[in-house]
């Protein structure tokens, strides 16, 4: 553990005013309250805290926060309590060392729910002083850096919530350096073979060409000092992780990944960046598609930077980064350079970001998210983007994650830009509407009254706003499509049992079941199959819609049974009354019949121990038998309610519909029918098969549906 005097020797490095007595007063009282505790590792509690603040030190903070570092635990893990903390050091120290002590105690790696409900918190943490999430990411890169003496599988649970959630996010504060080494730690951790392997081939390859990074750091120090410019040179080798993630991500061997190397020339001014990018130009020969400019088109938190990739010394491809000093302290502090100290002043750095425009630009439009999956797709969305920047017809500048297409740029315009959007043109070109779109492009969307959100929009899409608004839209459109499927199915299954269906006789149902809004809810219901018609002619007509005459009892329809075993269809083939079928006995399942012509049954020809022979019961089945037809027809209005009511007029009720494809012209869909037997299939195919918009019928069977 450093002791105290190195600690606030590296504080007066950069804050010569800082108040040495508060930082004294801090490390005193959080030594007492953690005395007697200890690490897993063994060594005292303390050092822990003593190391965080350090960490915090490079980042140039305040006496606030390094105060809070050396405190962050005390509340949690001591005697300590919120009003002792302010009564010592303050309500803004307390403050910050309570919203702490809150993120600690959120267990972001559980339940999707409770996850969602914790990135809540930590959001509203963040968006009341970012300085909490820096004390934070400070914590948990320590916990990384020493993860070593934690138990296997808590060395995992950190590792993976590192990786998910905690280097993604310091990532999109624009602390890049600690990003990469918060991966690189939580990778040793989850792939040590991987990440070895890679550092194995690093070693080959200095071996076999040589220092690349100290011969290229040369050749461009040698550039810039012929043009007379005054600039730090760096070179270094990508980190394990990132080298790994991209040779997944291109699905490419080591020996045919370009890039490994980076370099950074940090200059004076802005315009001296552009002269070195054209010298690096004239130099070496630029990688096309491969040009970034950071610097007209800042990142949201306040990243500047010129990006190119050129073929470098030896033909091998290098990444160059170019930007001023201001520029430089940014991309290292990212978002906390707002609290930075330069020559011992609290100066403010044209380039840092505002911490509060920042935070909102992360959680906007997050809180209209309806469930929690969309909420944590949101958030990670945010987290992981890095961003293009296109531009409208009228020169308007518009922000998007990288991968997004015209789609998301109308709705980056306005929802309802977006909900009538049919094409788009690209520079002035039309192009589909899954388009990836690239820096520096103009687009023109295309709209249509009367156009609405596709399904397949959800595929084309990536940012968080346009997946929200076509999820919104066609939750309505499905509402209103699924109350009028519902209409009809409800009206079949009243003429069934010789009653009509009313608006009273459904709000009746809707109270008697305990449905919550009545008439429109319980269509609702039926319509998306979440519900049967029977279930609701039941409660109002129990005396009627138990009327089976001579039927089978359907709980045992086959012979050949013994008298404890039970019996079910198996949902692959789904075999009738009238069909040959033979048993197949499961340990805990009883015995499931096959149709004879199942192919499931050639998994147990060499197992004749668990065939049985089994026949239907002669006699009249009840229709509860469910069957899956395919469907190909017509998209038309009123089609699918003749459908329905072609089904209906044969006795069969639906229970489940869902469509497989949707094309301009023809709707494939799977309907699910309650049969008697065989001879009641072939009726209702026939029926289907004569309607003139029904282009195709079979019957389907699913042989992933196997026991």
């Amino acid at each position: 553990m450093i002791a105290f005097d190195d600690l606030l020797a590296l504080v007066r490095n950069y804050n010569p005013g800082t108040d040495a007595a508060l930082l004294r007063r801090a490390w005193d009282y959080g030594e007492a309250m953690h005395q007697g505790q200890t690490r897993h590792s063994g060594e005292p509690y303390f050092t822990h805290p003593v190391a965080v603040a350090a960490i915090l030190t490079e980042m140039r903070l305040d006496d606030a926060t390094i105060v809070t570092a050396l405190l962050h635990d005390t509340i949690e893990d001591t005697r300590s309590t919120y009003a002792e903390v302010a009564r010592k050091f303050g309500e803004e120290i307390a403050e910050l060392v309570d919203g702490v002590t809150k993120l600690t105690n959120l267990q972001l790696s559980s339940s999707e729910a409770k996850q969602a409900e914790n990135f809540r918190k930590l959001l509203i943490a963040m968006s009341r002083d970012l300085r909490v999430i820096l004390v934070k990411l400070a914590d948990r890169l320590h916990n990384m850096r020493t993860i070593r003496s934690m138990h296997p599988d808590k060395q995992a649970q950190k590792a993976r919530e590192t990786m998910d959630i905690y280097a993604p996010l310091a990532g999109r504060m624009g602390m890049q350096w600690m990003r990469e080494e918060l991966e690189d730690l939580a990778f040793r951790v989850l792939n040590p073979e991987a990440r070895n392997s890679i550092l194995r081939r690093f070693i080959t390859l200095q071996r076999e060409a040589g220092d690349v990074v100290h011969r290229i750091t040369n050749d461009i120090r040698t550039e810039l000092d012929h043009a007379g410019i005054e600039a730090s040179v760096y070179g270094r080798a990508k980190k394990p992780f990132s080298v790994w993630r991209k040779m997944q991500d291109k699905e490419l061997a080591f020996s045919r990944l370009s890039d490994i190397y980076g370099f950074r020339v940090i200059v004076g001014d802005v315009a001296e960046c552009y002269q070195v990018l054209g010298l690096i130009h004239q130099r070496w020969r630029a990688v096309p598609g491969r040009f970034k400019d950071y610097i007209s088109q800042p990142k949201t938190n306040g990243y500047r930077s010129i990006h190119t990739t050129v073929s470098g010394r030896d033909g091998k491809r290098v990444e160059i980064q170019i930007r001023t000093r201001e520029m430089h302290e940014v991309a290292e502090a990212g978002v906390a350079a707002h609290w930075a100290y330069k020559d011992g002043e609290r100066t403010a750095n044209p380039f840092a970001v505002d911490p509060a425009k920042w935070i909102s630009t992360l959680t906007e439009r997050l809180d209209t998210a309806e469930d929690h999956d969309t909420f944590l797709e949101h958030v990670k969305l945010e987290m992981y983007s890095d961003q293009v920047f296109c531009f409208t017809p009228k020169g308007d500048v518009v922000q998007l994650p990288r991968g997004a297409t015209p789609l998301d740029f109308a709705y980056a315009i306005h929802t309802r830009i977006g909900d009538s959007c049919v094409s788009a043109k690209v520079d002035g070109l039309r192009v589909p509407l899954w388009t990836r779109l690239k820096n520096g492009q103009s687009v023109d969307v295309i709209t249509a009254e009367g156009q609405r959100p596709q399904g397949t929009w959800m595929d084309i899409v990536v940012t968080g706003r346009a997946k929200a608004a076509i999820r919104r839209s066609l939750r309505i459109e499905d509402r209103e499509r699924f109350m009028r499927l519902g209409a009809e199915l409800a009206r079949v299954a009243f003429e069934n049992v010789g009653r009509k269906v009313s608006d009273k006789a459904l709000a009746t149902a809707a109270k008697a079941l305990g449905i919550p809004g009545g008439r429109d809810e319980i269509l609702a219901r039926l319509g998306a199959a979440e519900m049967s018609a029977r279930a609701v002619v039941e409660v109002l007509y129990p005396e009627l819609a138990t009327q089976t005459g001579d039927l089978v009892d359907a709980r045992r329809p086959v012979i050949g049974l013994g008298a404890d075993q039970s019996f079910r269809r198996a949902a692959c083939c789904q075999p009738l009354p009238g069909e040959r079928i033979v048993g197949i006995t499961y340990r805990g399942k009883g015995v499931v019949a096959h149709a004879i012509d199942c192919a499931a049954l050639a998994d147990y020809e060499d197992q004749s121990e668990r065939w049985i022979d089994l026949r239907w019961h002669e006699g009249r089945h009840a229709a509860v038998h469910p069957v899956t037809l395919e469907l190909t027809i017509s998209n038309d209005a009123g089609v699918l309610g003749r459908i329905c009511s072609l089904i209906g007029e044969q006795k069969a009720n639906i229970s489940d519909l869902s469509f497989v494809d949707r094309k301009p012209d023809f709707y494939r869909l799977l309907v699910e029918a309650e049969l008697r037997d065989v001879e009641h299939l072939h009726r209702v195919m026939t029926a289907l098969e004569a309607e003139n918009d029904v282009a195709q019928i079979a019957r389907h069977r699913d042989p992933s549906r196997r026991p």
